[in-house]
Order: structure tokens, then C-alpha cells, then sequence
């Protein structure tokens, strides 16, 4: 991905909250990580249904379609982010309620094959940005939704939101 290697965020660099996430990223080049998950990803949606694109493991949760175009929309905002505080760039970044994308972006009326490729083109663009940094840009601090949060934290936690939601499919049906 890059010459520089940013390493595991450290605390300070992000808020608890995102904890879990980060520490489903496994140990290695992030860059390799982030190249994985795209196959990884893709292969595991390939083979579904038009039916089981829609399947929702309860009621008022998100279909497997809404979740993908959640992975897409949320590595939207949060590469934004990180392009904003590696570009140096002082502005407090404000927050997004990423919840309430998910019923405006009316992903169910869309080929899951379409989503998932919307994904991968998002999740190819973020690899190409990171890719481009240098070490100072990796640990370089700004402010996200009100907190600290450094760039390669962002790298982190959109690895581990992705690795999440795959396994919480993984788990809650056998496909």
C-alpha cells in the first residue's frame, strides 16, 4: 500500500467506542488488509439471492443489501475524514448519522451485485488514497464528530466495521 507503515492506532487516537473494531483488524500491512477484504467481501455476496439479498435477521433490522450499501457509505464518510486530517486540514469534521442513510439511500431497490460493486469502487478509492501517505500523515490528529481521531485509526476502523458486519451475517444465518 505504502512505503510508510502507520501501525495499530494507539489509545488517545480514537474513542473507546470504536475499540471492538479495531481490534478485530488482524496484525500486518493495512494496506494488505484493506486489499483482502475486497475479494474476501465480494466473494462472500456473490453467490446470493435476490431473496436472501433482502433477508433481515429481524424485523426492523437492515437487509444484507442495506448492510453492504452501509460498508460503502460509511468508508465514504470516514476516507473523507481521513483525506480532510492527512491533507492537514485544521476544520472540526461534523458527524453523520450513518442510521438514518441507510432508509434514504432505498438500497433494496438495487441489484445487491450493483451494491456490492459500489463497495468495492468506494473501498479501491479509500486504498488509493492511503496508499499516497506519507508517515506524518498516517498519525496525524484532527477532530471527527466532536472527538480526536487520527487518520490511521479511520484506516483501522473501517477494516474492523467491515470485518463486524460480515461476521455478524456469517453467524446469524448459515448461507
Amino acid at each position: 500500500m505504502t512505503t510508510a507503515n502507520p501501525g495499530r492506532p494507539t489509545d488517545g487516537e480514537y474513542l473507546p467506542y470504536y475499540e471492538p473494531y479495531i481490534r478485530r483488524v488482524p496484525d500486518g500491512d493495512i494496506g494488505e488488509i484493506f486489499e483482502r477484504q475486497i475479494a474476501e467481501t465480494a466473494a462472500f455476496f456473490a453467490p446470493f439471492s435476490a431473496e436472501q439479498a433482502r433477508w433481515r435477521p429481524a424485523p426492523k433490522e437492515w437487509s444484507v443489501i442495506e448492510i453492504v450499501g452501509h460498508l460503502a457509505d460509511s468508508e465514504r464518510i470516514f476516507s473523507y475524514r481521513a483525506l480532510r486530517i492527512a491533507r492537514n486540514d485544521p476544520t472540526p469534521l461534523p458527524g453523520a448519522d450513518l442510521e438514518a442513510y441507510v432508509p434514504a439511500a432505498v438500497f433494496e431497490s438495487r441489484r445487491l451485485a450493483d451494491v456490492v460493486g459500489e463497495y468495492e469502487a468506494v473501498r479501491r478509492a479509500t486504498i488509493a488514497l492511503l496508499r499516497g501517505l506519507d508517515v506524518a500523515a498516517w498519525t496525524r490528529m484532527g477532530t471527527a464528530d466532536g472527538n480526536a481521531i487520527s487518520v490511521r485509526a479511520l484506516a483501522y476502523i473501517l477494516a474492523g466495521h467491515e470485518t463486524h458486519h460480515v461476521e455478524e451475517l456469517r453467524k446469524s444465518r448459515d448461507w
